[in-house]
């Protein structure tokens, strides 16, 4: 269906009336200023996946982080294609991505500072290191089209003998981290290297065939050295050794300059496609990250992003999950204007016959289906759930093709429609259709099947939202394509007969008979209402129940995770509820998103901060349901926005202006067309503007075209192949500017910012002395153990940034990967802290089995020293000690699953003497059985 609907009421002729051309973002100096108010800046070492800055093409991944236990700084070294490929060993061992390694550069000093910057216009890291010994001066990038990890430094002269060592990782499955391998699963060997012609070649051999290969150089100027590394994948064939050598030698035969000049362009020409601006600085640069994210972790050829992007670690999620992850990486793409990063079509096409192999024999013959975790091929071991037998989750392959159909209403391109989406739809709703029985009511019912990852209800609200957008959507696409489908009254009686949605007074439910009655962080139940838009907010019927189960499952706190709050952000712009939208927003950044915009949720995740970049797009335009709503979630706090060349349904690129709470103008032009663009599908345009007032519409470049007043705020308008036209109000000559908004609340910087005095505390970095595990996630118990018995606090009702605050005390927080170390069990440790005259030391901490005291050691700079009580409630009480409780939990976990106990972790505040410049602190170790568990200490320096 066309975006918006040619209707004769209230048409308006074509005139002459004529608006200037659109103005602004043109330049390489307009943007890199802009860009360079995004930059990501660390002001210390980043020591994790999660605080560092990373680079990409799609294939190559790396992120620099100081290498653990050592005096070094880490470039990881990972790569998309690099896979084992024994699929009767499943997603998360037979199939799983496999790790590369590691570049390590170790200076000839010990490190004492950094200061680095994720330069965004040019895709480079760029800065310095600081050493005992001098200072090493670096600039990284991965090449855009070269697959090549480019790092120079230039040392100053006590730093002239540093070292660059490539460490080869096991190939081995990162899901290692949480257990063994099977038993029957033979190991792949060990690398070989050698070096060849001034070439170091690491060639990784596989037991199922193919090889990854990495080859490197360094390359000398002077005192600057570049060392160049390039990485190739290949099976079954044996040919990456050979294809990488070569590629790195091209390379080497370049100057860096030539090298950055075509890096650069690239990324120069990727930015320009479109533009967004909004007046929250932590917003708006957390934005134009998730772009550059998106560039550096996606491409159209590339294999469809895994959970971590070509970022590889040690995670439990070593490969593709179609549940939901797959779906929320890509949706950017689409009003970014970026379909050149858009894999899962061509994903989908190229491994049908692994689709239809995924069914059990009985149903290949018409169906197909999907795995909820594969490789980037779609595959995996065993087979989709039978409805009705087990815990069967069939809805995966639906939802992945409604990814494919938001590409063609975003590009009208017939190739997608008829070569992917049609095919493939047919044969995932054919599955359905074996399974749908009439029941006693006379509608048709589909038996058990699982809500991800809640649980099985039969007339599962999640499968009954995609087996009625498939059969709608199937309709509409033979209408399109113009053919008839001996299936089309199968599907029309599916829609007529289809049981409703189960739902009770909460709203909606996981499936008949199966309430929404446990904290959970997916919104699978509510698919219908997004992204779906089957039932929404246009439909006042419908209003009650969408606000009702909002609520419901967004206030069940317990097992909510970011992406709950981007979906929940969403819907609440559906709704128009632009502040509730910021507010979801908001709780994302807060509780969720690391210093370099990455997330955890048990291991490494990119999904979630690329589907808030989504939630953005939902706040500032969105084009369901055959109308472009402008500003449709925007909150009051945004009296100005800009949005340009935002890519809509309908293949129309879309901007608009905001200025002092009031939308002074929106221009639609149409996109271009694909080959083989479907006749008729293009002309029409519905525009909700959110214009207050009269409006008139004004040509760009030619007359105005026809465009008709519809009501209610929207206008219809009727544009040739190329044409645009500007809706503005009444009476005005709109200025088409397009440029950025001046920010109204600011905010440092992403990154890392120095760990000195925030407002009067310092937080003291305890990393270095972590030894224990306190904490686990709902999908892993056995890898904590708090209290000797394997109990632990879940992660989910912790704080998740690295940064919490309880009684305006700001402390670092570690709620890591899985498998992390997060606290230091009292023992005698001493804590080394910035010497300063501090008024009070706060301790975050807790005892195990009891409460504890713990002698502390306060020494200060004159060789002076004072023992000092921390005394500390255990974790399953209330505060004995005065102390605050900085964190409470509803529930712990043990080895066995969750249990509805009561959990904290309490602020103790202890004296420190003012007079005195305190240096050190040293936990001693309780007497008694109970041991301290201290999380987190911060200074509060003294005042006066």
């Amino acid at each position: 269906m066309a975006v918006g609907t040619a209707s004769p009421a209230l048409a308006a002729p074509a005139t002459e009336q004529r608006a200037g051309p659109v103005r602004g973002m043109r330049t390489d100096q307009e943007w890199e200023y802009f860009l360079a108010g995004q930059d990501l800046i660390w002001k210390r070492l980043p020591r994790t996946w999660y605080e560092g800055p990373f680079l990409g093409n799609g294939l190559l991944g790396s992120i620099a982080y100081a290498e653990p236990g050592e005096n070094a700084l880490r470039f990881t070294v990972h790569h998309s294609e690099v896979q084992d490929h024994r699929p009767q060993f499943g997603n998360e061992w037979g199939v799983a991505r496999l790790p590369v390694g590691n570049l390590v550069l170790t200076p000839v000093g010990t490190i004492t500072g950094a200061d680095l910057r994720l330069d965004l216009w040019n895709a480079e890291i760029s800065g310095m290191i600081t050493t005992d010994r001098g200072t090493l001066r670096l600039r990284a990038l991965v090449h855009n089209d070269r697959t090549l990890l480019v790092v120079t430094v230039r040392p100053s002269k006590g730093e002239e003998g540093f070292r660059w060592e490539f460490r080869p990782s096991p190939a081995i499955s990162p899901r290692i981290v949480r257990e063994d391998p099977p038993k029957t699963f033979p190991p792949n060997p060990p690398p070989v290297t050698r070096q060849e012609d001034g070439l170091t070649v690491v060639t990784q051999a596989l037991y199922a065939g193919g090889q990854t290969a990495t080859a490197h150089r360094e390359r000398r100027r002077g005192r600057e050295r570049t060392f160049l590394l390039g990485v190739a994948h290949s099976h079954p064939a044996t040919d990456a050794e050979q294809r990488v050598t070569a590629a790195v030698r091209r390379a080497a035969a370049l100057p860096a300059t030539a090298l950055r000049r075509t890096h650069r362009d690239w990324w120069h020409r990727f930015y320009r496609k479109s533009f967004l601006s909004v007046p929250d600085q932590l917003l708006q640069s957390f934005y134009w990250i998730q772009l550059y994210k998106l560039g550096s972790a996606a491409r159209a050829s590339a294999p469809v992003m895994a959970t971590t992007g070509p970022w590889l670690e040690p995670t439990p999620w070593p490969s593709v999950w179609w549940n939901l992850n797959a779906q929320l990486e890509y949706w950017p793409v689409y009003g970014s204007n970026h379909l050149e990063l858009d894999a899962i079509p061509r994903t989908l096409a190229e491994n049908t016959d692994i689709l239809i192999g995924a069914l059990r024999e009985p149903y290949r013959h018409d169906s197909a289906g999907l795995r909820r975790s594969t490789d980037a091929q779609c595959d995996d071991a065993g087979f989709v759930g039978v409805p009705g037998v087990g815990d069967p989750e069939v809805g995966d392959l639906p939802w992945a093709l409604h990814n494919v159909w938001l590409t063609y209403r975003h590009t009208l391109d017939r190739r997608v429609l008829e070569d992917v989406l049609y095919p493939l739809l047919r044969r995932s709703t054919n599955y359905y259709l074996h399974f749908l029985t009439t029941g006693a009511d006379g509608r048709l019912h589909l038996p058990k099947t699982f809500s991800p990852e809640y649980g099985s209800a039969p007339d599962c609200n999640y499968d009954l939202a995609l087996i009625r957008w498939s059969c709608a959507t199937l309709l509409e696409t033979v209408r399109l394509l113009k053919r008839s489908d001996p299936l089309e009254s199968r599907w029309r009686e599916v829609l007529e007969k289809l049981t409703d949605h189960p739902v009770d007074e909460k709203g909606f439910m996981v499936g008949a008979g199966v309430p929404f009655a446990k904290s959970h962080r997916h919104y699978s139940h509510l698919l219908a209402v997004y992204p779906l838009h089957l039932i929404n907010w246009d439909q006042p019927e419908h209003r009650d129940l969408i606000a009702r189960s909002l609520q419901h499952w967004i206030g069940f706190e317990g097992a909510l995770r970011g992406y709950s709050f981007t979906g929940a952000a969403s819907i609440a712009a559906q709704m128009g509820r632009g502040d509730e939208a910021l507010r979801h927003l908001r709780e994302l950044v807060a509780r969720f998103i690391q210093p370099n915009t990455m997330y955890y949720e048990a291991g490494p995740v990119i999904e979630t901060p690329l589907s808030g970049a989504m939630t953005l797009h939902d706040m500032v335009c969105q084009s369901w349901g055959g109308t472009v709503r402008i500003f449709p979630g925007v909150p009051a706090e945004w009296a100005d926005v800009t949005l340009h060349d935002f890519r809509t349904e309908g293949a129309f690129l879309v901007s608009a202006v905001r200025r002092g709470g009031a939308t002074r103008w929106v221009r639609v032009r149409e996109a271009g067309a694909p080959p083989g663009r479907i006749a008729g599908e293009r002309e029409h345009c519905r525009v909700r503007h959110s214009i207050a007032g009269p409006v008139t519409v004004s040509g760009v470049g030619g007359p105005a075209p026809v465009w008709r007043e519809l009501g209610g705020g929207e206008v219809e308008l009727e544009l040739g192949r190329r044409a645009q036209a500007v809706i503005h109000p009444a009476g005005t000559r709109p200025d088409l500017t397009v440029e950025p908004v001046r920010i109204t609340r600011p905010a440092e910087p992403w990154g890392l910012p120095p760990l000195g005095p925030t407002g009067g505390v310092t937080p003291v970095d305890l990393a270095a002395h972590f030894d224990n595990d306190a904490i686990t996630t709902e999908m892993f118990f056995g890898d904590g153990d708090f209290d000797g018995t394997g109990r632990t606090y879940p992660m989910a009702q912790l704080p998740q940034t690295g940064r919490t605050t309880d009684d305006q005390i700001t402390f670092s927080f570690a709620n890591g990967s899985e498998g992390s170390k997060n606290n230091v069990v009292a023992a005698g440790q001493r804590v080394a802290v910035e010497p300063g005259s501090y008024a009070r030391l706060h301790v975050l901490g807790s005892g195990d089995t009891g409460n504890v005291t713990v002698p502390a050691v306060l020494s200060y700079a004159d060789g002076t020293a004072a023992t000092v009580p921390v005394r500390l409630t255990g974790w399953l009480s209330g505060p004995a000690y005065g102390e605050t409780e900085a964190v409470r939990t509803s529930q712990i976990h043990t080895r066995g699953g969750p249990v509805g106990t009561k959990s904290a972790i309490f602020h103790q505040r202890v004296p420190v003497d003012p007079g005195r410049r305190l240096v050190s602190v040293t936990l001693g170790r309780p007497s008694g059985t109970a041991r301290a568990h201290v999380f987190a200490l911060s200074l509060e320096a003294a005042t006066g």
